[in-house]
């Protein structure tokens, strides 16, 4: 069996239809650039990281991961 809620009229509020309540916002569309090496290692002096030639797809990926999060 359902249960049934009963209300006043008095507790209704009335609010007038408004399309954009509907609708969601169009988030807009982020660019990538390529990031080069030199920027990384660049990027990694100015944080005070390490930076090794080995690990630059991993760190690629994880940027690229990142920016996508974001988006």
């Amino acid at each position: 069996m359902k249960k049934v809620l009963l209300v006043k009229a008095s507790e209704i509020k009335v609010r007038p239809f408004v399309l954009d309540d509907f609708i969601q916002d169009k988030e807009n569309d982020a660019t990538m650039k390529k990031v080069t090496k030199k920027e990384l290692r660049n990027l990694a002096d100015d944080l005070g990281l390490k930076y090794e030639d080995s690990n630059i797809v991993f760190t690629k990926k994880i940027l690229i991961a990142y920016l996508k999060k974001m988006k």
